[in-house]
């Protein structure tokens, strides 16, 4: 049985702790939230208000849930500490402060490190994943994603509007999960070009981002990332040799993304048909394994000591590297594309500095 602790009790914390709950391997020991009533959302668990009591106490495994500012100081405490960590996205503010987590991991490789990119686990993707690799439509020609949420009455006051609490806006909070899949069925790109504005809200990051992207054999990604986008959306198109995909909505606690569902369809070229109309097929997902799943592995790296798969910490730092890349050819304006898959020189950043403690809460 693996003994876990949560640094975060806001809505993801919640969610893991649930998974936690429910994995007949894994139990909740202890917390850590500032909020005096986070305790309260479970009863009968410890929750410390400082996440370094936590890091201190006897677990086997620490999940990392809180704000930005937060995530790279409490991932590095804990790999220092010798416990196995699961951390949600993004994987800090800044690449500086990946590139420390890097360096911690590094340094205890007998420890597992996993971030929280859950949507590889979604059914819908795990469906196209599977098409894709059967090589049923041919190979992949080009991508479009747009992923957007509305923001909601008070988005404005948010941390994750905050530039010192959060690193990014928009892009770096959602748009993230979108890079991770083009990476996932695609692999590294190596030329970016985009536009990024703070088109509506009044935030110091942004709050829509639009990218173009290119991989080493030519296959064009494009990219929407909004909190303008006044109904939710989740849309993943793949385009191949001979078909399409459409991956359409996405299962969450909210249901505010819609019915999840993939549309599957081959090119058609014959007599009878009309052409640019396909015949398609559309199958329907009515459950979201993401959660389940993605803790599943991470128990199973832990206790059969198996290389993480998904959300590994070069994952991570690959897909830091496509959102500074957009952000930093948009401030470059006509300039050259950013190579992002490429290593970066190591410039030996800092370790990021202590975070107080009444601010861990995601």
């Amino acid at each position: 049985m693996l003994n876990i602790g949560i640094i975060g009790l806001g809505k993801m914390g919640r969610i893991r702790a649930a998974e936690i709950a429910r994995h007949p391997r894994t139990q909740l020991v202890l917390a850590a939230d500032p909020d005096p009533a986070a305790a309260d959302t479970l009863p009968g668990l410890t929750v410390t208000r400082d996440w370094r009591e936590l890091i201190d106490a006897e677990l086997d495994a620490v999940v990392v849930c809180a704000p930005n500012d937060i995530t790279a100081a409490a991932v590095i405490a804990a790999l220092r500490a010798g416990r196995h960590v699961l951390s949600e996205k993004p994987p800090g503010r800044n690449l500086a402060e990946v590139e420390a987590i890097r360096r911690a991991a590094a340094a205890r490789p007998d420890l597992k490190l996993k971030f929280g990119f859950n949507h590889r686990y979604h059914a819908g993707i795990r469906e196209a994943k599977r098409i894709i690799d059967a090589g049923r439509l041919g190979r992949i020609l080009w991508l479009r994603g747009i992923y957007g949420k509305c923001g909601g009455p008070g988005f404005e006051h948010s941390w994750r509007s905050d530039r010192q609490r959060a690193g990014g806006g928009i892009l770096l909070d959602q748009g993230i999960h979108m890079l991770d899949l083009f990476r996932y069925f695609c692999g590294d790109f190596v030329e970016v070009k985009s536009m990024v504005a703070t088109a509506h809200w009044p935030i110091s990051v942004e709050d829509n981002a639009f990218a173009l992207l290119r991989d080493p054999h030519g296959r064009i990604a494009m990219l929407h990332s909004s909190s303008t986008q006044w109904k939710n959306r989740f849309h993943l198109e793949i385009f191949l040799s001979e078909g399409y995909l459409s991956i359409n909505g996405l299962l969450t606690s909210s249901r505010s993304y819609g019915d999840e569902s993939i549309t599957v369809a081959r090119k058609q070229f014959d007599d009878g048909f009309a052409t640019g109309k396909p015949r398609e097929e559309i199958i329907y997902f009515d459950t979201d394994p993401s959660w389940e799943l993605e803790l599943a592995e991470f128990v199973d790296c832990i206790e059969n000591d198996q290389p993480v798969r998904h959300g590994t910490i070069d994952d991570a730092l690959a897909v830091m590297r496509m959102v500074y890349a957009i952000y930093e050819d948009d401030g470059a304006g006509a300039g050259p594309c950013r190579v992002v898959a490429r290593p970066l020189a190591d410039q030996s950043p800092p370790e990021p500095a202590h975070t107080p403690p009444d601010r861990a809460t995601r």
